[in-house]
């Protein structure tokens, strides 16, 4: 990759959703805005590698977008009142407040993630307007195939242009309906920001924590009470404050029992533990996010890994169980328990999720792992070529490389 195509990757990356959410602002169609963005971004593929990468490479996408826009407008809507298509495309009236909060990524948020959808169509909407990630990058955060999420993405455009959702930030009597949706979408564009799946992409996209850190910043500006928003908070600045710390100079991910914790940000852990002291002075039950959230503060507060409470992590995944039974979380909740009662015990566990979870890459990982400690290296090597064979992310791929290599030379 060249440096034209890297720096039309990275304005890529960071200025997707605001060109979207610009349009959406403007015309009132998500797939006038997608459409017209993506065509906008083509033209930049097309012309930048001769005419250089323009000195605001935001600005030039957004005109070309708008133009784009406009010239679709104008096909399509031969057939509609010619005034009310000039005063959309020509309008230059100030538009009226939208909102508390002037963030048109926040806005294009919770358009989609009206009640009226589906939550799974609410996230999958989301993650593509906002993200910007691709169908296969959220079709593997919801582990479902390609043309499912499709489907539900296309159907909830529609649900929204018929039904005439507005592009806005709800009133405040309209969050708590909609906040839950909201936060699910910005913990999965954290989490793909994290562990980065797309080919091509670095292993941990900053762009994408950043922007998910900072809209959750300000969702608590709107709902400063709301205990699941100070915990999802929380847990991002926890597992943000490892960033540096977690892919090797050369290009490897370094597990959390491996990282230098003097790398750790220190000041995002002091911010992270103190939204969590604050949630549990609160005395009220925890939600998902703010379990998590604790779970990662017992992690962060153990200067070496050896020190670490596994007893309350266990503890902490019991709670998180009887709120979501899933699949991930039990895997997740089994990796604590070898800790704590041994590999065995943890095996037999995951074990029990191979049909939930045969195509996670993850849980193969976790086997090799398990299979490794037991001293089981044959099976361990096919667990490994499995989650390789599934991984997405490059660091994690090098790692899985090293540790399976590792067995064979044992």
């Amino acid at each position: 990759m060249n440096d034209v195509d890297k720096a039309i990757a990275r304005v890529h990356h960071e200025e997707w959703a605001r060109v979207v959410s610009a349009l959406t602002r403007r015309f009132g169609d998500l797939d006038i805005a997608e459409e017209a963005a993506a065509e906008a971004f083509a033209a930049a593929v097309e012309r930048w590698p001769s005419d250089g990468v323009p000195p605001n490479p935001g600005a030039w996408l957004t005109t070309a977008a708008n133009r784009k826009a406009i010239d679709r407008i104008r096909r399509e809507n031969k057939r509609d009142d010619k005034e009310k298509e000039a005063r959309m495309v020509y309008d230059d009236d100030p538009h009226e407040p939208l909102g508390a909060i002037d963030d048109d990524r926040l806005r294009l948020i919770f358009t989609c993630c009206h009640p009226a959808l589906a939550m799974q169509a609410r996230v999958a909407l989301t993650l593509r307007m906002l993200g910007g990630l691709t169908v296969p990058e959220i079709a593997r955060a919801f582990l479902v195939r390609e043309t499912t999420l499709e489907q539900r993405i296309t159907r909830a455009k529609g649900k929204i242009k018929a039904a005439r959702i507005p592009y806005r930030v709800p009133t405040a009597e309209d969050l708590p309906s909609r906040v839950s949706g909201v936060l699910a979408v910005l913990f999965l564009v954290f989490n793909e920001g994290y562990l980065a799946t797309g080919p091509g992409t670095d292993p941990v996209r900053h762009d994408l924590t950043a922007e998910a850190i900072r809209l959750t910043r300000l969702i608590r500006g709107l709902l400063p009470d709301d205990g699941e928003v100070a915990g999802l908070l929380a847990l991002m600045l926890l597992i943000e404050a490892r960033r540096t710390a977690r892919v090797s100079a050369n290009g490897e991910l370094v597990t959390l029992d491996e990282q230098d914790r003097g790398a750790w940000d220190k000041a995002l852990i002091a911010e992270g533990h103190r939204l969590v002291r604050e949630r549990l002075a609160a005395g009220v039950a925890p939600g998902g996010y703010q379990i998590m959230a604790a779970i990662n503060a017992v992690h962060t507060s153990a200067r070496d890994v050896r020190d670490t409470d596994w007893s309350q992590i266990v503890a902490l995944y019991d709670q998180l169980v009887r709120l979501d039974p899933s699949p991930i979380v039990a895997l997740n909740r089994a990796i604590a328990v070898a800790e704590l009662d041994g590999p065995e015990v943890a095996l037999a566990i995951v074990d029990s999720l191979a049909e939930a979870l045969d195509g996670y890459h993850a849980f193969h990982a976790t086997r090799a792992d398990l299979l490794r400690r037991l001293g089981r290296s044959q099976q361990s090597r096919a667990a490994y070529d499995k989650a390789i064979e599934l991984a997405g992310n490059t660091a994690e791929t090098a790692y899985l490389t090293r540790r399976r290599d590792q067995l064979s030379s044992a």
